[in-house]
């Protein structure tokens, strides 16, 4: 793990290393394969920060019959959440009677967990549950908590492992913490 990276003028340093990483992925995706109702549950990836979470969760699995489809909702600018949930790419995937698990990379205030599991709901999905690799309980405004969680954080701004700053550093493997 490098000690420090840099982005727009920021520094980042080291929060959690791909190895701490992969052992939450292993036990979330474990307790997501011993909770699973159905032999084909749908897991529903949000774009772009979960993509690398999503990836590496469907195989730790190991459910034969899941599958997976991606919805793209955007809330931050820069740093900070905007409030503002807006959906860029949008879900097309039949959820009616389907047991549904939300994949996403970090709930924050809950706004976009409250307004896709509305969503998911509506479209008739059979139950729906949420897998998260970052939660920030000290953050959340509305909604439950996430039933599948591997790391609880502090209220601060990370990267790497797909989550972002202007779109750059979801590269990065290990993640990374503002500097103080």
């Amino acid at each position: 793990m490098e000690n420090e990276v840099s982005y727009g003028g920021m520094t980042f340093v080291p929060m959690l290393t791909r190895e701490a990483i992969a052992r939450e992925v292993a036990r979330v995706a474990g307790e997501i394969a011993r909770g699973c109702e159905s032999e084909n549950p749908l897991f529903v990836c949000v774009l772009n920060g979960a993509f690398i979470f999503a990836a590496d969760l469907m195989r730790e699995c190991g459910i034969p019959g899941a599958e997976i489809t991606f919805i793209r909702l955007k809330s931050y600018e820069g740093t900070s959440s905007t409030g503002n949930v807006k959906q860029v790419l949008g879900l097309t995937a039949d959820v009616a009677g389907r047991e549904v698990i939300i994949v996403e990379d970090i709930v924050d205030t809950g706004a976009t967990a409250v307004q896709l599991r509305q969503m998911l709901a509506e479209r008739g999905a059979r139950s729906v549950k949420m897998a998260t690799l970052l939660f920030k309980p000290d953050s959340l405004r509305q909604g439950p908590a996430p039933e599948y969680v591997g790391f609880s954080i502090p209220k601060q701004f990370i990267i790497g492992y797909g989550l972002d700053i202007d779109e750059q550093a979801r590269n990065l493997p290990d993640i990374y913490v503002l500097k103080q």
